[in-house]
C-alpha cells in the first residue's frame, strides 16, 4: 500500500512539473528591427525550411521554380551593393504589386533589410518567362545561410534560402 502511495505522489509530482513547464513562454531567438513591417509574422520566419534550398532555373535564375527567383543572387555581394532582378510567378496584376523583402540569418537570427532602398519596392510585368519583375540593389551585411522571405502585398508569398558566400 505505502508503495501504491509513494508511486502516485512521485507520477503525481512529476506530471505537474512536466505539464507546468510545457506552459512557459519559450522567447524567440529571433531579432527583429523595430522598423519591420507590422504585416510580418514571427511564425512566418520560425517555418522557414532551410534545406529547401534555391536551385539554379531557366539557366540563370536562382529561386524556387515556378513561383520566385533571383537574377545576381549567386554573386558576391557582402557588405557592397548588387544588383539583383526579383522574379515571381503567378502574380495578376504585377504592376499594382508591391514586393516586400525580409532577410534572416540564420546563424545570428538576425532580420535586415537587405534591399538598399528600405523594405519594399514596386513590381513590373512579365520577363524570363515569370509573370512580375523587379529590380533593385541589395545588402548582404555577412556571409552565411539566409532565408528571404518575400510578402507580395502584405501577404506572404515565398521563402528563398541561400547560402551568400563572400
Amino acid at each position: 500500500m505505502k508503495l501504491k502511495t509513494m508511486m502516485f505522489i512521485f507520477l503525481s509530482t512529476l506530471f505537474l512539473t512536466v505539464g507546468c513547464s510545457t506552459n512557459e513562454t519559450v522567447e524567440s531567438k529571433l531579432i527583429l528591427p523595430e522598423n519591420l513591417p507590422n504585416f510580418v509574422e514571427v511564425s512566418d520566419l520560425e517555418k522557414i525550411d532551410w534545406d529547401k534550398k534555391a536551385v539554379t532555373f531557366n539557366n540563370d535564375i536562382l529561386g524556387n521554380e515556378n513561383k520566385s527567383g533571383v537574377i545576381g543572387a549567386d554573386m558576391p555581394s557582402i557588405n557592397i551593393n548588387q544588383k539583383w532582378m526579383w522574379h515571381l510567378w503567378g502574380i495578376e496584376k504585377p504592376e499594382k504589386t508591391k514586393l516586400t523583402v525580409i532577410g534572416l540569418h540564420r546563424e545570428t537570427g538576425t532580420v535586415h533589410p537587405i534591399l538598399t532602398a528600405g523594405w519594399t519596392i514596386g513590381l513590373s510585368g512579365a520577363n524570363n518567362g515569370a509573370d512580375a519583375h523587379g529590380a533593385s540593389a541589395v545588402n548582404i551585411p555577412e556571409a552565411g545561410e539566409w532565408a528571404i522571405s518575400l510578402y507580395t502585398d502584405g501577404k506572404l508569398f515565398d521563402h528563398l534560402v541561400y547560402v551568400i558566400k563572400e
